[in-house]
């Protein structure tokens, strides 16, 4: 599956080894609660994968929506051949809706927080060509003045 060379960047292997692992096993492509201690299934099928990378594959995909999205709902976990494991506890349900309501929280704080600094930003711009447009106005009529009062008669 994969090989303990080193590679330049952890991470794109540790997706690169969860893609291959969506692929060979149901559980993972169908985002289904894993037996705890899945990951010892996973060493005895491919000796040869790196821990750490298998660590960030499994912390990629314990942690994505749908994995948790499943979690929140879940009574049973499942092994790497689909058998059934043991039930999931309202301990770990209650944590995927804790960790869901917070990843929806804080996105939804980014979005109010970039939507407040865009709506600065166009007050900004359309404060600063009402102030343009004063200072235009302004010399118009001092253009004005000075012309009518420059006349000689």
């Amino acid at each position: 599956m994969t090989t303990t060379e080193p590679t330049p960047n952890p991470f794109q292997s540790a997706r690169v080894l969860l893609k291959e692992l969506q692929e060979k096993f149901t559980v993972f492509g169908e985002f289904q609660p894993l037996a705890i201690g899945i990951d010892k299934q996973l060493f005895a099928q491919i000796p040869d994968v790196s821990r750490k990378t298998l660590r960030t594959a499994m912390g990629i995909h314990t942690n994505s929506l749908r994995y948790l999205k499943g979690m929140e709902k879940a009574t049973v976990r499942f092994n790497l051949d689909g058998s059934q494991a043991d039930e999931v506890t309202d301990v770990h349900r209650s944590h995927a809706t804790t960790t869901l309501k917070e990843r929806f929280k804080k996105n939804a704080d980014q979005r109010k927080a970039q939507r407040q600094a865009e709506e600065t930003q166009r007050k900004t711009e359309a404060a600063k060509k009402q102030a343009e447009e004063a200072d235009r106005l302004r010399a118009d009529k001092l253009s004005q003045l000075a012309e009518k009062f420059s006349r000689k008669n």
